[in-house]
């Protein structure tokens, strides 16, 4: 499909998904330039399990809101190789921007001292830690309780949060769907400031309670059998059961889109 301007960066359409182009130093400043802005924008950094749960159980309220935070995310960074290489069958390259090393590269150098870092979810001596590690930043949280997405209470409070603290860097690590679909609502109500990123685990990988795969792993799209392999019980049926349902998803995209591939291709 063809790259077409968006903003200030370029996307290229991939199962249904608008990816952004940027370089990860690009995408680094594009970042930093949004947590200066007092109207709110937010990133999110499609995965295989992203794409997993875009598709599936189509007319239920958590996918319906799950597609429309997709949809107006201000940059999709794509997080994944694999879904890069799947891209790349079908004549689609896509720019790799993984969520964890953006965070740590952020803490390590985007985040000002001056700045004011709200995080949604992680654990109670989370902000201590990271305040020993990186003591410059004003860093504040909100953890909000299991099962948000389903409690209406507990996700206004979450909202309110957010839209209060004024924060440049809002970093949302209450996973996929909640953190998108929470951001979108962010978006939504006009209060809240600066950029919020969704993050997933990557925290816990800059503190070192989780342990990234070897870098010749990451670089040849087997991340997900480190971690596969690291936390069995819980991540078995993510990898295992609910992951290959993305060549499905491909095919089924290649299969609508086939003639103007061809088109384009020619």
């Amino acid at each position: 499909m063809p790259i077409e301007s968006s903003g200030i960066t370029a996307t290229v359409s991939f199962l249904d998904l608008e990816f952004s182009q940027l370089s990860f130093d690009d995408a680094l400043c594009e970042i930093s330039r949004r947590a200066t802005q007092s109207a709110f924008s937010y990133i999110v950094t499609p995965n295989v399990d992203h794409i997993v749960k875009l598709h599936d159980q189509p007319e239920s309220p958590a996918t319906l809101a799950f597609q429309a935070a997709y949809a107006e995310a201000d940059l999709r960074l794509c997080d994944s190789r694999i879904l890069a290489t799947l891209a790349m069958i079908f004549g689609v390259r896509l720019a790799v921007v993984t969520g964890s090393d953006l965070t740590a590269s952020l803490f390590d150098n985007g985040i000002a001292a001056s700045d004011r870092v709200a995080i949604i979810g992680g654990n109670t001596d989370m902000v201590e830690r990271l305040k020993a590690r990186f003591p410059g930043p004003d860093i504040v949280q909100h953890i909000p309780p299991m099962g948000m997405l389903s409690d209406p209470v507990a996700m206004h409070l979450a909202e309110e949060f957010v839209c209060a603290c004024k924060a440049n860097f809002v970093l949302f690590a209450t996973g996929a769907p909640q953190s998108e679909i929470l951001a979108h609502r962010c978006a939504l109500r006009g209060q809240a400031s600066g950029v919020g990123l969704c993050i997933g685990a990557s925290i816990d990988f800059l503190l070192g309670d989780q342990r990234r795969a070897p870098l010749w792993m990451q670089r040849a799209g087997m991340e997900w059998a480190y971690r596969l392999a690291s936390h069995p019980k819980r991540l078995w049926r993510r990898y295992m059961v609910e992951g290959p349902k993305v060549f499905l998803i491909a095919a089924q995209w290649w299969l609508a889109n086939r003639h103007d591939l061809s088109r384009l291709s020619g």
